[in-house]
């Protein structure tokens, strides 16, 4: 319940934040926060997408390995049979 009231708190700061009639007239400078901020934030998604590729790509040869034993383990069962 508090974290309720707390976010519906920050967002109407944030709507009067912004307001272009109100006292804080904050809508320039908040484009360019994030105008400055978006390049960062496109290497930062970057990088974690390539940590996520390369786990990705680690647990594909480990599955494979895994199924290459399992056939294996298959086809000498088969043969003591």
């Amino acid at each position: 319940m508090v974290s309720l009231i707390v976010g519906i708190i920050f967002i109407a700061f944030t709507v009067f934040s912004l307001l272009p009639a109100g006292p804080l007239v904050w809508g320039t400078d908040v484009i360019n926060f994030l105008k400055g901020g978006l390049p960062i934030f496109a290497a930062f998604v970057g990088v974690i997408c390539l940590f996520i590729g390369a786990a990705d790509i680690k647990d594909k040869k480990e599955a494979m390995k895994e199924e290459r034993e399992a056939r294996e383990h298959e086809k000498s069962t088969e043969e003591n049979t």
